[in-house]
């Protein structure tokens, strides 16, 4: 027959159960790493900067609409040309990891992530952007803690893109 166990009962069980365990099972389990998944890379985890989880800090830039909109024309053109040229600038210093456009609602415009040391750098190389410096967008930056691997989006992106911008 079965027989159910109050919970004071089933927890008191529990616990004598650890107090019994050997101290050398104990102490051997302490002092042993679990080994790393099958997948794992060593040097490509070296190459990203990655740290033990795969992880890496970073800046997330969020570009919002400005004070100061720049009208249609060819001011506008030539400011957005700017802008995606500062873009490819800041990727090709290994700077920029990632960048893209968001769908606009509450001024949200797009982001950018940048693999760099703190948020004061990153405000300095958001400030060399044309929509920036002309008030199209203002930068909110944050710190970010990602995936090391979108270190290698840029590396990755130019092997699958048919056109550039």
């Amino acid at each position: 027959m079965l027989r159910i166990h109050p919970p004071a009962r089933l927890a008191a069980v529990a616990l004598t159960t650890l107090v019994l365990l050997p101290a050398t099972t104990l102490a051997a389990d302490a002092g042993t790493e679990t080994p790393p998944p099958a997948a794992y890379d060593e040097a490509l985890a070296r190459a990203a900067g990655a740290d033990e989880m795969g992880m890496g800090r970073y800046v997330l830039v969020i570009l919002k609409s400005g004070p100061t909109p720049v009208p249609a024309g060819p001011e506008r053109d030539e400011m957005f040309r700017g802008h995606f040229a500062n873009m490819k600038r800041l990727a090709d210093d290994g700077k920029l990891v990632l960048a893209g456009p968001l769908d606009g609602v509450d001024g949200w415009r797009g982001l950018f992530i940048l693999d760099v040391a703190d948020v004061d750098e990153a405000r300095a190389l958001a400030a060399t952007d044309p929509v920036i410096q002309r008030g199209e967008m203002i930068a909110e930056c944050h710190k970010f803690y990602g995936s090391a691997a979108l270190r290698f989006v840029n590396e990755t992106h130019k092997k699958i893109a048919k056109k550039g911008f």
